[in-house]
């Protein structure tokens, strides 16, 4: 499959994706057909179609045709609702140190090099590469605080065809000296810079977005939240992202910095960055009011669980079942650096191992994640969290199809595939055992960012 040039294009095959029911569940269909018209949208989705009926259902010339092989199937896209694109080169360092010891020794010598254009350049370059090849079709990234950087960040993830938030982190203090905005207005004057660059480069937003990201209160002084608050209410299209409730150290910290506020919900709030819009990362701990806040604000939550179990001193199980039974969104991060694996697969085993330790902890209350319950976190649920329910997600018609295509005859460390195995059996060994060598195309608006050679 290549460039698909100016013609619709038609999948038959094997095809996998989460439907939006009230328990996320599985649509596994062994011989269906999708077709995707130049743009890349989805016009229409055959769920049983025989070999023989093919040829009637699309228009041979002005489509392209596209037999999966019977070692393939086809799912969304996976969409990564928290990671940081700079720490990309520091992924499995410091883990088991407490988060704002993390940040000092590891995180802020790192991200502060992106202070020179060409190493931002490289490590974008790289981590968007090693993104898309992992699957990742769609990504909300924290950039530096360099503005310079984050537009590089921007037309990287253009160039490369992954659609993606991309935002400048604000830091006002509590920060090295080398690695802090030079004043409130400054930090606010290139986040604007940096929203113009974006709305420049895609001006329809068929890719991108900038999404307004204050690290975390500690980083951030209450003029600096406010500016960003009002630039918010200014632009109600843009996403907005945090850490919120992360750890203890983190909550502590914050409490102390802002004793006014009895929670984090009633902080970001107040500042006007609780929104329909807000990707709120981790939620470790959480208050009872903040549940009801962030339900009744349409909050996201980016659950974390390989960084919230590995680095930052929360090594916390996040209440997740409690989020999905109250109707509060959520879709899953990588976190990149946050944690030892920047692999959707292994976020999604991730969270389903917290999950079964949530359920020990709370004496069988919050149940476990099942597989597909922690696929639809890493895909629809995702794009809920982002508010592109309406573009990807899933492939219904109408959306713009970001696909994965996998292949589990690959080399690789995929478990057997025995011969009676039925398509949800193939389905469970690759998301438990498969890994990026098992994505053998990766399509974002139904053209081809990424595919493995042969």
């Amino acid at each position: 499959m290549g460039s698909h040039g100016a013609k619709a294009q038609a999948f038959y095959g094997a095809v996998i994706h989460s439907l939006s029911t009230p328990g996320h569940d599985l649509e596994i269909l062994p011989a269906a057909l999708l077709i995707v018209e130049a743009q890349g949208v989805i016009t229409a989705f055959h769920k049983d179609v025989k070999p023989g009926e093919v040829g009637s259902l699309i228009d041979t010339a002005t489509t392209t045709l596209h037999y999966l092989s019977p070692s393939q199937f086809i799912i969304p896209g996976f969409i990564d609702t928290h990671n940081h694109a700079p720490q990309w080169a520091q992924r499995g360092l410091g883990q088991g140190q407490h988060i704002l010891e993390w940040l000092s020794a590891i995180t802020f010598p790192n991200e502060g090099r992106f202070r020179d254009p060409s190493h931002a350049q490289r490590i974008y370059s790289s981590a968007i590469d090693g993104f898309l090849r992992q699957g990742i079709t769609t990504a909300s990234y924290y950039g530096s605080i360099h503005p310079e950087a984050t537009n590089i960040l921007a037309d990287l993830c253009l160039a490369k065809g992954q659609r993606a938030f991309v935002g400048k982190c604000n830091m006002t203090r509590n920060s090295p000296d080398y690695y802090r905005d030079a004043s409130v207005e400054q930090s606010l004057r290139d986040t604007e810079s940096c929203i113009s660059h974006i709305r420049k480069i895609d001006p329809e937003g068929k890719l991108l977005k900038h999404v307004l990201t204050p690290r975390f209160a500690i980083s951030c002084d209450a003029e600096c939240l406010a500016g960003l608050g009002q630039i918010a209410a200014k632009n109600p299209d843009l996403p907005i992202q945090t850490h919120f409730n992360e750890a203890e150290q983190e909550i502590t910290a914050t409490r102390e910095l802002f004793p006014q506020f009895s929670s984090e919900a009633d902080l970001y709030h107040h500042y006007g960055l609780l929104t329909k819009r807000s990707i709120l990362a981790h939620c470790c701990y959480m208050a009872p009011h903040e549940f009801d806040k962030l339900k009744e604000l349409q909050c996201g939550v980016a659950h974390c669980p390989i960084s919230n179990m590995t680095v930052g001193g929360g090594f916390m199980a996040a209440p997740i079942r409690e989020f999905l039974n109250r109707g509060i969104k959520v879709g899953l991060g990588t976190d990149s650096g946050g944690g030892f694996s920047s692999s959707m697969l292994d976020a999604i085993r991730q969270a389903m191992i917290a999950s079964h330790a949530r359920e020990v902890e709370s004496k069988g209350r919050d149940k476990g994640l099942k597989i597909a319950e922690a696929f639809y976190l890493a895909t629809l649920g995702g794009a809920e969290v982002c508010c592109l329910e309406d573009k990807v997600g899933n492939f219904e018609v109408g959306k713009e199809f970001d696909a994965l295509v996998v292949d589990w005859q690959r080399d690789g460390v995929m478990t057997i595939v025995e011969e009676e195995d039925e398509l949800d059996t193939v389905f469970e060994k690759f998301v438990m055992t498969g890994d990026d060598r098992n994505i053998v195309r990766v399509l974002v608006k139904g053209r081809v960012v990424r595919e493995m050679k042969i």
